[in-house]
């Protein structure tokens, strides 16, 4: 090696050989997408060789040289025939093996694991549901089904994951979604791929892949001492929401125990869905969907709101199960019988236990 140059030795030595194409396949769905995108770089490069060989003979065979008289040639049924069913097929393959892996990179498993992130100018902010938060990093564990549930405090990005082939628009006001099963422990690079402003280029940060008993470390290691759901409770006594969302037989607003999931009735006679997307529109914007049977009589807390409360609400309806939780927070801001009469103004009627409107 003495005849190379230092500079050229240590250019092919030290960087070629940790030099990739491509990002390493650190997820479940990344060799499949992987193996796609070789199978149609395949056809495409036998296709592009045989046309410039072809426009090459024919160039050398059929010049006007070798022709000075053009002579009519006639059309062959069968060559037409060959060269439209065999690209059609290969096509087809495509879009139909293209279309599997797109159905199955947007269905999310049943029992996926969902961590909430939120973007904003120009950071990854991350909310797990037991209390962790990070921000421009994300621990996942390995052979773990996980769904990121994306929003936008601002303006458009785009969340990726290029080592697990991961790509996904985090929109503002309206909640995105994806999946990933992680495969390889190790630090892999997060992006905004999607140019959001000066400071695009620094929306970066790390997904932390741990085997599962490091995961659960890191869980134990690194809570709030309060899970997204417990700070969705405190923050729903706050803005005395079980004024009308009791079980009470007057409650102005409909139970919300149990609600996730299930279908509901609204007032204009449609049905929908309740999950995470119409739980948001509900606290933001609740004339939107109005439960059949109740008035609408609820304000609109946007602006009021960051979108970390928002997602703390969701959880907290989300885990709500029964009415007891609302009835004790109802309990403890109903003020004790008589009281109203005595705080009444003369010449006023007394005031009504929970009078606050949601």
């Amino acid at each position: 090696m003495n005849h190379i140059s230092p500079v050229i030795y240590q250019f092919l030595v030290k960087r070629l050989t940790d030099f990739r194409l491509f990002p390493p396949e650190a997820s479940k769905i990344a060799p499949q997408m992987d193996a796609l995108f070789f199978f149609i770089l395949l056809v495409s490069l036998v296709g592009l060789t045989a046309v410039v060989l072809l426009v090459a003979s024919f160039s050398i065979l059929y010049n006007r040289q070798r022709h000075p008289v053009a002579v009519q040639v006639e059309g062959s049924t069968l060559l037409e025939a060959t060269w439209t069913i065999i690209p059609l097929g290969l096509f087809l393959m495509m879009f139909v093996w293209g279309a599997l892996i797109y159905f199955r990179v947007y269905t999310p498993p049943p029992n996926a694991m969902n961590i909430y992130v939120v973007g904003k100018q120009w950071m990854w902010k991350v909310e797990h549901s037991g209390g962790q938060h990070e921000i421009n990093a994300l621990h996942v564990p390995t052979g773990r089904a996980v769904q990121l549930t994306l929003i936008s405090e601002d303006v458009f990005h785009s969340f990726s994951i290029p080592a697990f082939r991961v790509k996904r628009e985090v929109i503002p006001g309206r909640y995105t979604t994806v999946w990933f099963e992680a495969t390889t422990p190790g630090t892999y690079h997060l992006f905004c791929s999607q140019y959001c402003g000066t400071n695009h280029s620094q929306m970066t940060g790390d997904v932390l892949v741990m085997t599962p008993e490091d995961y659960r470390k890191w869980l134990a290691g690194s809570t709030s001492g309060a899970s997204l759901a417990q700070n969705g409770e405190r923050l729903f006594a706050s803005l005395s929401c079980a004024a009308c969302h009791n079980a009470r037989p007057d409650a102005r607003g409909p139970s919300l125990a149990n609600v996730y999931g299930s279908r509901l009735t609204l007032a204009n006679g449609q049905f929908i869905t309740v999950d995470e997307a119409y739980l948001r529109q509900a606290i933001l914007n609740p004339s939107q969907h109005v439960t059949q049977g109740y008035a609408p009589i609820m304000p609109t807390y946007q602006g009021q709101i960051s979108e970390e409360g928002v997602i703390a609400l969701v959880e907290f309806i989300k885990h709500l199960d029964s009415d007891y939780r609302i009835q004790q927070t109802l309990n403890t801001t109903d003020l004790p019988p008589g009281s109203e009469e005595k705080a009444a103004p003369a010449g006023q009627a007394p005031a009504t236990q929970g009078r606050v409107k949601k």
